[in-house]
């Protein structure tokens, strides 16, 4: 009897998990935003501005498409499965990741290029190819032998005459100047030596 249990990758948002945004204000030192009633809790070791969802995974329906930021995040820092959560396939060719086929856009892909989808492990590789739609287009497994921790992706502002101005989104590194103006959803790492596997 085929299985007929719905998979909800573990970064998939529930729709209990509405993010919640608070007001978004110029930092009082000038440089970048902070929200008004800002906690420790909303940023990370590298001082960005995170955004505020919460977690109640299994309660609603899966948003599948829709990625949990605090569970993607979880999952990059800790080279967790996107899939199950559980530790990503990692050998000596280095950690799996599965992403959607780009090959024709620059030679050596996927080398040098920053990745918000967490990596996974073989058996959710497995199951990812023929569940999910989104990789009905093509898809490669790579291998990547370094996947440094490079930046963030999230909504970046501006200052503007009466308080900031949400601009667009944006991908930035930790180093870039306008991380402190990111209002990150997504850690970024950045894979090289990488290797295109079966």
């Amino acid at each position: 009897m085929p299985d007929t249990r719905i998979h909800v990758p573990y970064i998939t948002s529930w729709s209990t998990e509405t993010p919640v945004i608070p007001t978004v204000i110029r930092h009082p030192n000038g440089v970048g935003i902070a929200y008004a009633d800002e906690t420790m809790g909303d940023r990370d070791r590298s001082g960005i501005l995170w955004v505020r969802v919460p977690s109640t995974p299994g309660t609603g329906r899966p948003l599948f498409g829709k990625v949990h930021s605090l569970r993607q995040r979880r999952a990059m820092r800790r080279l967790l499965c996107q899939v199950c959560g559980e530790p990503a396939d990692q050998a000596p060719d280095g950690v799996l990741w599965l992403l959607l086929d780009h090959r024709a856009d620059w030679p050596g892909w996927p080398n040098r290029m920053g990745v918000t989808e967490p990596p996974i492990c073989r058996p959710c590789a497995e199951l990812s190819v023929h569940a999910c739609p989104a990789l009905r287009d093509g898809y490669a497994l790579v291998r990547a032998q370094v996947y440094d921790i490079a930046g963030v992706q999230g909504m970046r502002y501006r200052p503007g005459n009466t308080g900031v101005a949400a601009v667009d989104l944006a991908m930035v590194a930790h180093s870039d100047a306008a991380a402190p103006w990111v209002l990150a959803s997504n850690l970024v790492r950045e894979l090289r030596d990488c290797v295109i596997v079966d």
